[in-house]
C-alpha cells in the first residue's frame, strides 16, 4: 500500500533527516578530537550538510540550522567558563554560519558547475574544489567571531583559530561529500574476471602490509611509508574502478589515520598537536583531492570513449544504410536506363512504322485510323515522359507546406484526366470527404498520388465504364485516403512487386510499371503509409495514410 505524504510533511521529513545527520556527524567530528584539546582533523558535518543540500534540495536548510544549534550547545554546555547566555549566543551563531556555508555552496554548484553530481568531468572536480575552499571562509568566519566575541578565543589567536577550524570544514568536505554524492547515483557493477582479480591483488596486497607491521624490522620503516603506499593504491582504484570506490577506500584511510594520531600513534606525530594536526590534514587533503580529480578525469575519458564507440557504431549503420541505399539506386538506375531507353524508342518507332504505312497505304479511310495509332503511341509517350519527370521532381525537391482543399484537388485531377486517355470512356465518380479542418500537405505530391491512382482505375477497366469510388477522411491531423475502382483488379501473385519500378502486373503494355513506383516513393517522402487490396476481376482498393506537416 502505497502512502503519498502532503508536501508539507515531506519537507518536514526532509529538514527532520537533515538535523538528525548533522547532530551525528558532529557526534563522529567529537570522537575524533585530540585529548585534552578542542582542535578537530576534520569536521564532517560540513560534508554531510554540504551534500544533503545539494541532494534535497536548499528548502531542507533549516535541518541544518537545528542539527547545528544543538549540537554546539551540547559541547558548549559544560564549559565552566561560559555562562547559558554565551552558549546559546555562540551556538546560534556558528549554527547560522554553518547554514550559510552550505546554503552558499549549493549556490555556487548551480550556477556554476550546474550539475549535482560535479564528478563527471575534471572541469567540474576543480570548480568543485574552488566551491569547496571559498564556502567553508564564511564558517569558519562567523565561528570564529563568535567566539572571540564571546571571550573563548583571545585576539592573538583570532587568525590560527579561523584557519584550523576553515581547514578542518574543507576536510570534511572532501571525504564526506564526494562518498554521499557518489552513493547516491546509480551504480552499475560489471563483475568482470579482470575487475575481480585485480580487486583480489589489492586485498592481498592490503593484508602484506598488515602482516609486515607486526614484524619488528619493518615497523618504522612501513609505519613511516604508509602515507607514501597510499597514494599509489589511490591511483590504482581512481584509474581501474569508479569514485565511490576510490573515495572510499580515501574516508577509510583518512579515519583510520585520525584514530591512530590522536591515540599520538602512527607517522605524523609532530612535536606539538597543532603541527601534527596540521600535518594530518595536509595528507587527508591531498589525498582526497587527488582522489576526486583523477576519478573525474577517468570518467571523463570514459565518457568520451562510449560516446565514440557509440559515435563509430553509429556511423558503422549509417555506412551500411547508405551502401544499401546505393546499392538500390544502383540496380534502379540500370532498371531505368534499360526500361527508358526501351519505352522511350518503342512509341516513336510505332509511329514512324504507322507514318511509313500512311504513305504507301492509298485508302483514304484508314488515314483516320493511322491518326488515332499515332495519337496513341503519342500520348504513350508523353504519359511515360511525365512519369519520369514526376519521379525526378519527388526525389530532388524540398517537401513544400500548402492548405489543401480535397475537394478541389480531386475535382482538378478528374478534370485533367478526362482527355488524357484516347478511350472516350465515361467515368462514374463517387465522392465523399469528410475535412472540418484546414490539412498542410505538399499539394503537388498529393496530386502526382492521386493522378496515378485515378489513371490506372481509368486505364485498367475491366470491359466495362469505370467507378471511382473517393473517401477522405481528415481526423487527428491526418489525412485518410480510400480509393476503390470496379476495375480489372491485380492477381494475388503480383501483389507483392507492385511497388518495383517498371513492374508490370499485366501483359497488355497499358502503362509503364512506375505508376505505383511513384506513388510509394511519393508517399514515403510525405512519411504515410499506402495498402493495396485487390481481387483479380472485381476491382482494386488503395488505401492511403498521409501526416500533415508541421
Amino acid at each position: 500500500m502505497n502512502v503519498k505524504l502532503p508536501l508539507k510533511y515531506k519537507l518536514d521529513l526532509k529538514i527532520g533527516l537533515v538535523a538528525v545527520l548533522y547532530y551525528l556527524a558532529a557526534r563522529l567530528g567529537y570522537f575524533l578530537v585530540f585529548q585534552n584539546t578542542t582542535d578537530l582533523p576534520a569536521w564532517p558535518p560540513s560534508g554531510i550538510a554540504f551534500a544533503l543540500i545539494i541532494l534535497l534540495g536548499r528548502s531542507a536548510w533549516p535541518g541544518v540550522t537545528l542539527g547545528a544549534l544543538v549540537a554546539n550547545i551540547l559541547a558548549y554546555w559544560n564549559n565552566q567558563g561560559l555562562d547559558k547566555e554565551a552558549i546559546i549566543a555562540i551556538s546560534s551563531f556558528i549554527a547560522i554560519g554553518q547554514t550559510l556555508e552550505v546554503v552558499f555552496g549549493n549556490y555556487l554548484v548551480k550556477v556554476w558547475i550546474k550539475d549535482t553530481y560535479p564528478f563527471k568531468k575534471a572541469k567540474d572536480a576543480f570548480r568543485f574544489l574552488f566551491v569547496t575552499f571559498f564556502m567553508c571562509l564564511i564558517g569558519a568566519s562567523i565561528g570564529t567571531l563568535s567566539l572571540y566575541f564571546n571571550g573563548v578565543v583571545p585576539s592573538e589567536a583570532i587568525l590560527k583559530s579561523g584557519f584550523t577550524w576553515w581547514v578542518g570544514s574543507v576536510v570534511g568536505i572532501l571525504l564526506f561529500t564526494p562518498f554521499i554524492l557518489a552513493t547516491a547515483q546509480k551504480q552499475k557493477f560489471d563483475f568482470l574476471s579482470s575487475r575481480m582479480l585485480e580487486a583480489g591483488i589489492f586485498i592481498v596486497f592490503m593484508i602484506g602490509i598488515s602482516f609486515l607491521l607486526q614484524l619488528q624490522y619493518f615497523n618504522t620503516t612501513l609505519v613511516r611509508a604508509l602515507p607514501y603506499l597510499a597514494i599509489p593504491l589511490i591511483l590504482w582504484l581512481a584509474f581501474r574502478f569508479n569514485l565511490l570506490l576510490t573515495i572510499t577506500f580515501t574516508l577509510a584511510i583518512s579515519l583510520v589515520s585520525i584514530y591512530f594520531t590522536i591515540q599520538s600513534k602512527g607517522p605524523f606525530i609532530l612535536y606539538t598537536v597543532g603541527d601534527t594536526q596540521l600535518l594530518l590534514q595536509i595528507f587527508i587533503a591531498m589525498i582526497s583531492i587527488s582522489a576526486i580529480v583523477l576519478s573525474a578525469t577517468v570518467a571523463e575519458r570514459t565518457q568520451a570513449e562510449n560516446e565514440l564507440t557509440q559515435f563509430n557504431g553509429n556511423l558503422e549503420a549509417m555506412v551500411n544504410e547508405r551502401t544499401k541505399e546505393l546499392s538500390k539506386r544502383n540496380s534502379e538506375l540500370d532498371n531505368f536506363v534499360y526500361s527508358v531507353s526501351h519505352d522511350l524508342r518503342a512509341p516513336i518507332a510505332s509511329v514512324l512504322g504507322l507514318i511509313n504505312l500512311a504513305k504507301t497505304d492509298v485508302d483514304k479511310a484508314m488515314t483516320k485510323t493511322y491518326l488515332d495509332k499515332i495519337y496513341s503511341s503519342a500520348l504513350q509517350q508523353d504519359n511515360f515522359i511525365r512519369e519520369i519527370l514526376d519521379q525526378s521532381r519527388n526525389s530532388r525537391l524540398e517537401i513544400k507546406k500548402d492548405e489543401i482543399q480535397f475537394e478541389e484537388l480531386i475535382d482538378e485531377t478528374f478534370n485533367q484526366l478526362k482527355f488524357a486517355t484516347s478511350t472516350g470512356t465515361a467515368v462514374e465518380k463517387i465522392v465523399d470527404i469528410h475535412q472540418s479542418a484546414p490539412f498542410h500537405s505538399d499539394r503537388w505530391r498529393l496530386k502526382v498520388i492521386l493522378n496515378n491512382l485515378i489513371s490506372n482505375s481509368i486505364r485498367y477497366r475491366n470491359g466495362r465504364d469505370p467507378v471511382i469510388k473517393i473517401n477522405v477522411n481528415v481526423v487527428d491531423k491526418k489525412a485518410q485516403f480510400e480509393i476503390e475502382d470496379n476495375g480489372r483488379g491485380i492477381a494475388k501473385e503480383h501483389l507483392g512487386n507492385v511497388y518495383r519500378m517498371f513492374y508490370r502486373a499485366t501483359d497488355d503494355g497499358a502503362g509503364s510499371g512506375l505508376g505505383l513506383y511513384i506513388v510509394k516513393e511519393t508517399v514515403d517522402k510525405l512519411k504515410g503509409s499506402i495498402t493495396i487490396e485487390s481481387e483479380e476481376g472485381h476491382g482494386t482498393t488503395v488505401k492511403l495514410e498521409i501526416p500533415e506537416l508541421v
